[in-house]
């Protein structure tokens, strides 16, 4: 289905593949089914890279070795805004944060003034958007809350909660349920995406799926068949997810069948086409731009950041 001829001034992976760089998380979980028949056949001309961090796929954005990225939306936008050579195609995840913990103290947001937090990536997307529900419940993050960064990744951070060290943390989807499943003491407090729902009335447009400019100007035609292809794994992931937490621990996204089968509703797995949410995608952006513009990379990105 992807064998093409590739044409355009890109760098070409060691095997002349187009690479998909992707997270280990609830992005490669909604793309399972396009994995496992990426896996299945050798008759293509694309590979998928299942990577733990964002950071990673930023890397290989910097260094032209990604053809394809998946990663926060608001590093996108700062690779855009730095030039870095990719659009936005699409949206596919939609909030899976959230408050994980073994404090029954906590009723509501007033209940945590004075608590310790635990906080993957400080500065990013996860941070950010606490400390922004935290100050519209009417806390001060510098004052009311301890923020602790000692975890700094998602892996970190839910190992600590599942080992005890982290009892109130800000924990993502499908670890949130990975925990929870092996420490049966912990539970869910709040999402923040219902959270931020409350304020903003607009959709947590949490994560990015782009592609290279001169990928997307001179091969539209591969470019719209792993489009389409990623949306219809998508739906299906969300249709049989039963099959799908199946193949989500036969590609070690997650070692565990029941936690998988928990996290794929919690995910908000749903792939939409950028262009046809654009206001959306820039009313998410300019929340970020005005509590820091740097997290967005100093501006709201132009037209040109959405590929059409």
């Amino acid at each position: 289905m992807f064998t093409a001829c590739l044409q355009g001034n890109r760098k070409r992976s060691e095997d002349g593949s187009l690479a998909i760089a992707t997270l280990k998380g609830p992005s490669s979980m909604g793309m399972i089914k396009l994995i496992d028949s990426l896996s299945s056949s050798e008759s293509h001309s694309v590979k998928v890279m299942i990577l733990d961090e964002p950071l990673i796929v930023r890397k290989m954005m910097i260094d032209g070795t990604a053809d394809f990225a998946i990663l926060p939306t608001t590093m996108a936008a700062i690779t855009y805004n730095k030039g870095f050579g990719y659009q936005l195609i699409a949206v596919p995840v939609w909030g899976n944060l959230y408050l994980v913990g073994n404090d029954t103290t906590i009723k509501g947001w007033e209940d945590l003034k004075g608590k310790r937090v635990y906080v993957m990536a400080r500065g990013m997307t996860p941070d950010e958007l606490f400390r922004y529900l935290l100050r519209r419940n009417g806390l001060d993050p510098e004052k009311d809350i301890n923020l602790d960064y000692s975890f700094p990744t998602h892996i970190d951070l839910a190992n600590a909660a599942g080992a005890g060290r982290a009892p109130l943390a800000v924990l993502s989807e499908p670890l949130a349920s990975m925990v929870m499943k092996n420490n049966q003491s912990l539970r869910r407090f709040f999402s923040l995406e219902e959270e931020w729902a409350k304020f903003e009335g607009i959709p947590l447009a949490e994560t990015a799926f782009m592609a290279k400019k001169s990928l997307l100007l001179n091969n539209r035609d591969i470019v719209e068949k792993i489009i389409a292809s990623y949306k219809t794994s998508t739906e299906w992931v969300n249709s049989y997810p039963d099959s799908a937490a199946k193949l989500i621990v036969r590609y070690n996204i997650l070692p565990d069948y029941d936690a998988a089968l928990n996290a794929i509703p919690l995910s908000n797995l749903k792939f939409v086409r950028a262009a046809g949410i654009k206001n959306e995608i820039r009313d998410y952006l300019n929340v970020f731009y005005r509590m820091n513009p740097d997290i967005i990379g100093g501006k709201i990105p132009d037209e040109e950041f959405i590929y059409q």
